[in-house]
This record gives C-alpha cells, structure tokens and sequence, in this order.
C-alpha cells in the first residue's frame, strides 16, 4: 500500500474517532488521578525534512567530481506509539517511525549518471515531559533513544562499483522533540510535535531527518460516572371497604443532593494544600452529618482567588481538593465514589477586587448525591 494511501485511511479514522468521541469534548475533568496515570495510544502523520550531505555521498558513490547535482529532501513520514503517564507531567513512549524516502541524482565530470533513493525506518523509546498550562493545553518535550534502518538504492553508469546496488545500516541514535498537546477531553487529544533523529546515510556518515507531525492520543480505560436512577414510583392498590385497611409500605429512599462549602483558610494555611488540624475536624463533622446516606457520587472541587497565574492558581486548587479526597478516604470513603476537579480562579462568587472578596474565593466546595435512608 502506497504511503498516501496510508495517511488518507488513517485521517478517515481519526475523523472517526473524534466524531465518536464528541461526547466527551464537553465532559468536565473529573477524574485527574485516572488520566495521570493512564497508558495511551496514538499516532501522527506529517512531513519529514532531511539533513543529508547527499551531494558529498553521491561523490562517494561515483569517486568522479560532479557537474550536476539534484536532492529531494522532504517526503511524508508517520509513527504510531503506545505510552504510559508516570505522573501530570512525565510519560514512557516506544513506538515505530518512518521519516519517508529521499531522492538525488548527479552527473559526473565525465558524463556519467547515478540516482538514488534513501528510506529512514525504526523504534524508539523516549521520556515524554508535558507542562501544563491550562486543563486542556500543554507543552511537550521528548528526549530518547532510537535505532534507525537506514536503507539506500542506486542506479546508473556512474557507480564506482556496478555490483553494488543497495546500502544498508542499523544503528543506535539520538532522538529530540518539542510539541504542543490540546486535550479534547480526559481521554482524547490532539498533538502537534517537531521531533529531530540523528541518522546514518548509505556512505556511514551521521545526518538529521525533522518529522513535523500531528496526531491523535487516546488514553485507555477511562472510567465513567454511573448515572443516578431514581427509584421507580410505589403504586398501591386501594384496599376494599368491608376490609381493614392495609399498612402503607415504607417510603422508599429518595434521591438527596447535598453542597458543602468551605472557606480555604478553613482547612489549609496560607498558600499549602495540607488539611490543618480544624479542617480535618470540619471534614468529620460533615462526615458525621452524612450518617444514614448511601453516598453515590462526591466531587470535591478546589477554587482560588485571582492572586498568582492562572497556572499555578489552577495546580494550587487540585492540589487541595486532591488533599481533601486523600483525608476523606482515610475515614473510610470508597475513593471509587469521590472525585477531585481544580477550577482555580476562573469561579468566582464574589468580587477579587476586595480582601473580603478574595476570601470568599479562596474556597472548597463538596457535592454529595446519594440516598437516605427514612427512618420509621
């Protein structure tokens, strides 16, 4: 299958899952702990550039001066990876790559022709750094290893030595990138990356090839929230007149949402995300007043006010609603059932213009959904 064909069935399919995908765009992002941690799969497609001294191979190739020199040095190239997230801002990639094929042709002094054809293929293995700079955008940074398949054919009656017809090479090389990351949702995101590998050409000699590339990342095994159903409605038939009546069953437990709010100075000190002594006593009270719920779904949501960047103000309240799911959980909540967001500045309820203002800013909010149980 010709490489054009390729990369139009591989489009078709990355239209397609992100139509499929759709869904998810407008999710919020629940669940960091999964995505953080997550192995993902993917794969980019773009233009490759080649680095060759190909004028100084061909004269080694033809052992004549040359009088005409031609090279073609950009050509598609593609890679499908597969990684894992060590943590929000490290990842462990491997993966297969093929940078394209490159041309030249020359003729010598003596009026003697050759042409050829180089192709870079192979694996690599790359650390993968990403910096967040907001919930959907980061910064990308790769450094890793590669072992490269360097393969070249030649033709015409230029070549020193007529017998031989191809060049091959393998070996190890250095790999870097850098790149940019949009996230369409917790699972899905798009990639766009310029990456240089050091290669060997035909004649043993060390070169660039750049692939600019973007791509589609999906991450496995995404967990999702199960929906609430309420229970279904308790019809009773009307009892004969003659009879006694009959007793009214139980009423069965209705669905109950609960929001808690508290003020960050409350449970943290000043610019830290470890729950003080008093927040932990207030996490138990609210704990206490939740005897009796079947607790379904419980979101602890972090906010800061607009003092710092919109950055760390966002790390800085996932951190804390991360610290208040961590205490919660070491009392015994199922951490299935509690999920942390940060919205850093950007909820306000009030105005951050005013030290009172900002205060009310600086908050965690908690959303219990679950049943009670009715007590006869």
């Amino acid at each position: 299958m010709k490489i054009n064909t390729k990369i139009s069935l591989a489009i078709a399919l990355a239209f397609s899952a992100t139509a499929s995908n759709a869904a998810f765009a407008a999710d919020d992002f629940i669940n960091p702990d999964w995505a953080n941690s997550a192995t993902y799969v993917g794969a980019s497609f773009g233009q490759g550039k080649s680095h060759q001294d190909d004028q100084r191979m061909a004269r080694g190739l033809t052992n004549s001066a040359l009088s005409t020199f031609t090279a073609d040095t950009r050509d598609t190239g593609f890679k499908v990876f597969v990684g894992k997230q060590i943590n929000q801002y490290f990842a462990i990639e491997g993966g297969y790559f093929d940078l394209g094929k490159y041309n030249f042709s020359a003729t010598t002094t003596a009026g003697r022709a050759i042409t050829g054809e180089s192709r870079y293929r192979g694996v690599n293995l790359d650390l993968v750094g990403q910096l967040p700079l907001s919930q959907r955008i980061s910064l990308l940074g790769r450094i890793g290893t590669e072992y490269v398949r360097t393969g070249t054919n030649f033709r015409g009656n230029g070549i020193a030595l007529p017998a031989n017809t191809y060049s091959g090479d393998s070996d190890f090389g250095a790999k870097a990138g850098v790149g940019l990351e949009f996230k369409l949702s917790e699972a899905l995101a798009i990639r766009a990356e310029a990456e240089r590998s050091r290669v060997n050409n035909a004649t043993g000699r060390r070169g660039n090839v750049d692939l600019y590339s973007i791509g589609l990342v999906y991450k496995l095994g995404r967990p999702a929230v199960a929906a609430y159903v309420a229970p279904a409605p308790v019809v009773v038939a009307e009892a004969p007149v003659q009879a006694a009546p009959a007793p009214m069953p139980a009423p069965a437990p209705q669905p109950t949402s609960e929001k808690v709010s508290f003020a960050a100075e409350a449970l943290f000190d000043f610019d830290k995300a470890v729950v003080k002594p008093d927040g932990k006593a207030a996490l138990d009270e609210m704990m206490a007043k939740l005897q009796g719920m079947n607790t379904e779904v419980m979101i602890a949501v972090g906010h800061t006010d607009s003092v710092g960047s919109d950055a760390y103000n966002a790390k800085l309240s996932l951190r804390r609603a991360d610290a208040v799911k961590a205490y919660l959980v070491s009392k015994g909540l199922d951490p299935a059932r509690l999920y942390t967001e940060g919205k850093g500045e950007a909820q306000p309820i009030a105005d951050n213009a005013t030290a009172e203002g900002r205060a009310k800013n600086r908050r965690v909010n908690i959303e219990i959904v679950g049943t009670r149980t009715v007590s006869q």
